[in-house]
């Protein structure tokens, strides 16, 4: 390594030759190549902040298990070890600038955290950036490694990391919807199949039913964790371990579930484990399922809030920004509207993923890059997404209460709760007769003798339409029912 005072940049040399580094970068020439070879996304590994820190834990602890099994000088591995707990912690983050998308199966990332690891070490002990001679990015903070289990096992220590940010933001979502199914539990309204008005039910029901849908996402995305949680340290390039001692493997495992928090394992078949990347694919689309249901959720939102004069007009979403630059006063919903297209992005994303492990060939997959920033910025966006429709959205929702009344005060559909009693054909009669008369269901019931004002009013109480009081008897069918089939039919 030489220094060039006059211009402030290194020197350093690979096996490919010599390179100009600038002096106040923790990166290398490794680093270099990957920025000449890869302007591809032009968004650098650091935008993933819990990879950056996943790399470290993997560093940090092969630092100690090498340390502990006698094949790194304790010196350099307390070093190593010390560096990689402030990359951990947050600081360096901005050297991390390979871009997420590479060629070399992830080389240049975990290339790029050794040099950053290194150099602060070298720092750290009062030597230049550079001094390799002193501590080796290769040949001491990539000791007893190789790109291909460091990577890998770096980005399900990442992806875990960050599910769970996401799990708390999606627990926030459910409750947010449940505190407005309390809020309308007792809002009675028309319910939909087919866009068609069908029968009664509580706006409260319909909430509730948004967050028990999400609370199952919550149990699917928690099962799916466990994927992430099988690593393959020890494996180096192809899952034989070459170039480790046979204690590493135990070892690296005991400290990286120490550091991480979580439960992790070594495969049993570290070749199919370098090799096979279906976890992935399999995580993927547990992210997948979430944000379409998600987005399902949020088109009935903009459907129940369309209007506000020729629409549903059920619920008011709140306005968060003026919607059009030539038609006063509209306000669009814009916060459903983004969730939905973070959802569509997932699907797309979802979709890479599963190409991307389509295509590995042989001993290894040479494609996690893209499969790494593809969940990553899955998981990224759509936890900011759950983010902005709880607090910009969910929690300002309000009901129209009377408006609500009145569409369940014509509905046709309330005469589905009379059918035990008066038959499906004078039902079906009546509902006739109300929409071409406009006449209430109600009142027609009663003129025709079918049953009384009470018995009418009992049964069409917003409990039992809503569903929340059960019909403990039925009376007979009253054979009456024929004379206004006839009549409706005249």
């Amino acid at each position: 390594m030489a220094l060039d005072a006059a211009t402030r940049t290194r020197i350093e040399t690979d096996s490919l030759g010599s390179l100009e580094i600038p002096a106040d970068a923790y990166w290398g020439i490794h680093t270099a190549r990957a920025l000449e070879n890869f302007p591809i996304s032009k968004r650098p590994i650091s935008v993933y902040p819990n990879l950056v820190r996943a790399l470290a834990m993997v560093k940090q602890a092969s630092a100690r298990a090498n340390r502990e099994i006698g094949v790194l000088d304790p010196a350099k591995a307390d070093l190593i070890d010390a560096a990689a707990q402030r990359v951990i912690d947050g600081e360096f983050h901005d050297q991390f600038v390979v871009g997420v998308i590479q060629g070399g199966a992830g080389t240049s990332t975990n290339m790029n955290a050794n040099e950053v690891i290194t150099n602060v070490a070298l720092e750290m002990a009062g030597r230049a950036k550079g001094d390799y001679g002193f501590l080796s990015p290769i040949d001491d903070t990539n000791r007893s490694q190789s790109t291909n289990d460091v990577y890998p096992t770096a980005i399900k220590v990442g992806l875990s990391l960050t599910l769970l940010t996401l799990l708390s933001e999606l627990d926030l979502l459910r409750k947010a919807f449940l505190n407005k199914a309390a809020e309308f539990r007792d809002v009675l309204k028309v319910g939909r199949t087919q866009l068609q008005d069908a029968v009664p039910m509580t706006l409260g029901q319909e909430f509730n039913g948004f967050a028990t849908t999400l609370g199952e996402d919550y149990n699917r995305l928690t099962e799916n964790a466990y994927l992430m949680y099988e690593i393959n340290m020890g494996a180096t390039a192809i899952g034989t371990g070459i170039t480790t001692h046979p204690a590493y493997g135990a070892a690296v495992l005991r400290h990286l579930r120490e550091i991480t928090g979580l439960d992790l394992e070594t495969a049993t078949d570290l070749v199919e484990s370098t090799s096979d990347t279906g976890s992935f694919m399999s995580f993927s689309s547990s992210l997948k399922r979430n944000a379409i249901k998600l987005s399902k959720i949020c088109n009935d939102l903009r459907l129940l809030s369309s209007g506000p004069q020729a629409g549903f007009g059920e619920i008011n979403l709140p306005a968060r920004q003026a919607g059009s630059s030539i038609m006063p006063g509209k306000v669009n919903p814009v916060i459903p509207e983004v969730v939905n297209q973070v959802a569509f992005a997932v699907a797309g994303a979802d979709l890479t993923v599963t190409m991307a492990v389509e295509g590995g060939q042989l001993q290894l997959n040479a494609f996690e890059p893209v499969i790494a920033h593809s969940i990553f910025q899955s998981l990224t966006w759509m936890q900011q997404a759950m983010w902005t429709l709880r607090v910009n959205c969910v929690e300002g929702i309000t009901a129209n209460r009377e408006r609500l009344g009145a569409m369940v005060g014509a509905s046709v559909g309330v005469v589905t709760a009379l059918t035990p009693f008066i038959g499906y054909a004078a039902a079906a009669a009546l509902a006739k007769t109300a929409l071409l008369t406009g006449h209430n269901v109600a009142d027609l019931v009663v003129e025709a003798g079918l049953m009384s004002r009470e018995e009418v009013a009992k049964q069409l109480s917003p409990m039992r339409l809503s569903g929340l009081e059960a019909i403990t008897e039925a009376l007979p069918v009253i054979h009456a029912a024929e004379n206004v089939v006839a009549r409706a039919e005249d």
